[in-house]
């Protein structure tokens, strides 16, 4: 009777024991099935779940300044709506404007404002001219004086980035800017007009969506780009610029 009751414990055990192994082997079933419905993971009988691929590593300064002047040089012109923000440090001060902003290779550029109204910024190439309806004046000068065309010289032809510019590489979502790479230039020759440029880059496209420029004296010039648009035609007559009569020209 012993040898019995041992035989038939034995068996219940051995029972169990299938019976546990059935529950485990379901369960990892009903894991692998979960996985494959809503983690995209497809799976087939006696298939173990494989190591998701390694994500490729991010790319360096210079492959992303490649790219970058890769597009832009494909393009003849550049046609966007902006935002513009100036902090001036030395009085606490943040200006906000917004307008349309053309450029045209080589070397022209037309921004035309919304906010302030009237006011224009226009290179036809040589001479930059600021115009202030408010103020009725304007401010002109010869281009290489100016902040505005080497700071953006990629989107008018002239210079290249790699050459006007020594580059750190950051993440964007460490710059607050998601799905992107933010470049910080050093300008190669040093100049007056700025410090470090910031160029926004969308990592997509490798289209510049934003500019900071960044000045001695501790002043920002950020300028945003909405809805850019390129490889248009523009008429060279729209670089033209005259001021309205009784307009005050200064010239530093």
């Amino acid at each position: 009777m012993k040898r019995v009751n041992e035989m038939a414990g034995s068996t219940v055990q051995r029972g169990v024991k299938e019976e546990l192994v059935m529950i485990s082997v379901k369960k990892a079933a009903a894991v692998a099935f979960v996985l494959a419905l809503f983690g995209g993971i497809a799976m087939t009988p006696g298939q173990s779940l494989a190591q998701a691929p390694a994500a490729p590593a991010p790319p360096d300064a210079a492959t992303v300044v490649a790219n970058v002047q890769a597009f832009y040089d494909k393009t003849s012109s550049f046609n966007s709506g902006f935002q513009q923000m100036y902090v001036v440090k030395a009085y606490n001060q943040t200006k906000t404007s917004a307008g349309n902003v053309v450029f045209l290779k080589p070397g022209k550029m037309d921004w035309t404002y919304s906010d302030p109204p009237g006011n224009r910024i226009v290179s036809d190439g040589a001479v930059l001219r600021v115009y202030e309806a408010a103020n009725k004046q304007m401010y002109q000068q010869n281009v290489n004086q100016s902040q505005y065309p080497a700071a953006l010289a990629f989107l008018t032809g002239q210079g290249k980035l790699a050459a006007l510019f020594n580059f750190q590489l950051f993440p964007g979502a460490q710059m607050q800017f998601p799905g992107g790479y933010v470049l910080v230039g050093d300008p190669v020759q040093p100049t007056p007009a700025y410090t470090k440029v910031l160029f926004y880059v969308d990592a997509a496209t490798w289209q510049v969506r934003r500019v900071l420029i960044l000045d001695g004296q501790g002043n920002r010039n950020r300028f945003d780009f909405t809805s850019p648009l390129i490889n248009q035609p523009i008429p060279t007559t729209q670089f033209v610029f005259t001021p309205p009569p009784g307009t005050t020209i200064v010239q530093p």
